[in-house]
């Protein structure tokens, strides 16, 4: 047996010999990423997605999978800004993007550049989902909803600036009633059309302190189009921004067959472009027909009025008699009720006066009740100066007895006699020798008022 021990054993032991180069963790994992890199450089990939989630970097994370397989997502904030659509978790979507990896956690993922809905299909379904969800939130119940304005003065008009809907609109608001419009110039499809659009909405509604009139109405407009051609106007930013419009709003997107989230949300939504300027304003040429035609009926009834009116006047004044023979009876009846009233007045008059002499004889004289009153008071000071000195000397006779009494019956008194007053500690009068201990601390008081500290000693007997 050798004594070599295992340490030594292994330390001899020749190097295994191979032609597989040697590679570090992080080589490998990033000779990994490169040829995933080169081989799924362009890949478009079907799924749904799942676990979505924005960090605060801007980035988007996630997983998109199927009913076998996850893979994760991810999509830099650059990009994020300018997909088709906004991902949310349950999403069917086709992705466009490269395959990579993330070396400290050995995962697999795909870097996402573009993404779209997976057929009209999915995003009918996701519009469904969304109008639900805003629905709940009441943006598009009818209390919500307000009036227009029956002749507005300024129309603010939020659409493309090169497209037929502004020219539309133009001309059919000049053939029925022309108004001054301001136009908010927008994309009305693509990337950041529904962030331009609700800017546009906003940027109306707070109008106030610019130097522009403020419109009493808006209308959103764009042509008719695909359902994706119209998706800004589906977007949750537009929805909320015309739900929270002061402004009524009209909705004139696409054709009259064509629905969109905003119809909801509007105050009132028009099957065209077209239709939306016939809704906002009424037909001058039949409003100055209509004033016409009310005016001349206005006339004819107030002819009629006046006329019926005379009628009834003329009837009314036969019935009545002649206002001087009135006046005549009334003089008379005055001149009858001012004489009686004179005569009543001198009668009462004399009455009264007898009244009040005869109360004037029964009456004293105050002079003699004054001087009535004078002698009781003489009378009753010489009454007091003889009385009082005699009950002042009973009630000083009285006051000494009671002194001595109680001169007699005070404890002082009783000390005077020889006798102590004892109390313990807490300043109780001790009567019994029963009630001390051996050892307590009392007091005595003497006739002196001085008192004296002692201490019971109860083994002693005398």
């Amino acid at each position: 047996m050798t004594s070599d021990d295992l340490f030594t054993v292994s330390q001899k032991r020749e190097p295994v010999l191979s032609n597989v180069p040697e590679m570090s963790v992080s080589d490998l994992a990033l000779s990994l990423k490169q040829t995933l890199e080169q081989t799924y450089g362009r890949i478009r990939v079907r799924g749904e997605l799942s676990g979505v989630k924005v960090v605060g970097s801007g980035h988007l994370y996630g997983d998109i999978k199927d009913v076998d397989a996850v893979i994760n997502i991810v999509c830099w904030r650059g990009n994020l800004s300018k997909l088709a659509v906004k991902p949310e978790d349950g999403m069917d979507v086709v992705i466009t993007g490269r395959v990579s990896s993330y070396p400290k956690s050995s995962r697999y993922q795909i870097i996402i550049e573009q993404m779209e809905l997976a057929g009209e299909g999915a995003l009918l379904k996701m519009l469904e989902e969304r109008r639900k969800k805003l629905a709940a939130e009441g943006l598009f119940d009818q209390n919500r909803k307000k009036k227009l304005p029956f002749l507005p003065q300024v129309i603010g008009v939020v659409t493309s600036p090169t497209g037929a809907v502004i020219r539309d609109i133009m001309h059919r608001l000049r053939d029925r009633f022309p108004r001054h419009v301001l136009l908010w110039p927008v994309t009305v499809q693509g990337d950041g059309a529904a962030e331009q659009i609700a800017a546009a909405i906003d940027g109306f509604n707070n109008m106030d302190g610019t130097g522009l009139p403020r419109p009493d109405l808006l209308i959103v407009a764009r042509g008719g189009g695909s359902l994706e051609d119209l998706m800004a106007f589906n977007e949750e930013i537009v929805v909320r921004a015309v739900a929270n419009c002061a402004i009524p709003v009209i909705s004139a997107v696409g054709h009259e067959t064509d629905t969109t989230l905003i119809d909801y949300a509007a105050d009132l939504r028009a099957p065209t472009p077209t239709g939306a300027a016939e809704i906002a304003v009424p037909m001058r040429l039949n409003l100055i027909a209509q004033v016409q035609d009310d005016f001349e009926r206005l006339i004819s009834a107030a002819g009629r009025l006046v006329s019926d009116r005379k009628n009834i006047l003329a009837a009314q004044s036969a019935k009545l008699g002649d206002p001087r023979h009135l006046l005549e009876n009334k003089a008379q009846t005055l001149d009858y009720l001012g004489d009686k009233l004179s005569g009543a007045l001198k009668s009462n008059v004399h009455i009264k006066r007898s009244e009040l002499q005869d109360i004037a004889a029964k009456l004293v004289s105050p002079k003699y009740l004054i001087e009535q009153k004078k002698q009781n008071l003489t009378y009753l000071d010489g009454q007091l100066v003889r009385v009082f000195p005699r009950m002042l000397s009973d009630q000083k006779a009285k006051l000494d007895s009671l002194s001595r009494m109680l001169q007699s019956l005070s404890h002082q008194g009783v000390l005077l006699r020889g006798y102590a007053i004892i109390r313990d500690q807490q300043g109780n009068l001790i009567r019994r020798s029963e009630n001390l201990v051996d050892g307590q601390e009392i007091s005595i008081e003497f006739a002196d008022q001085d008192k004296l500290g002692a201490k019971v000693q109860k083994s002693a007997k005398i």
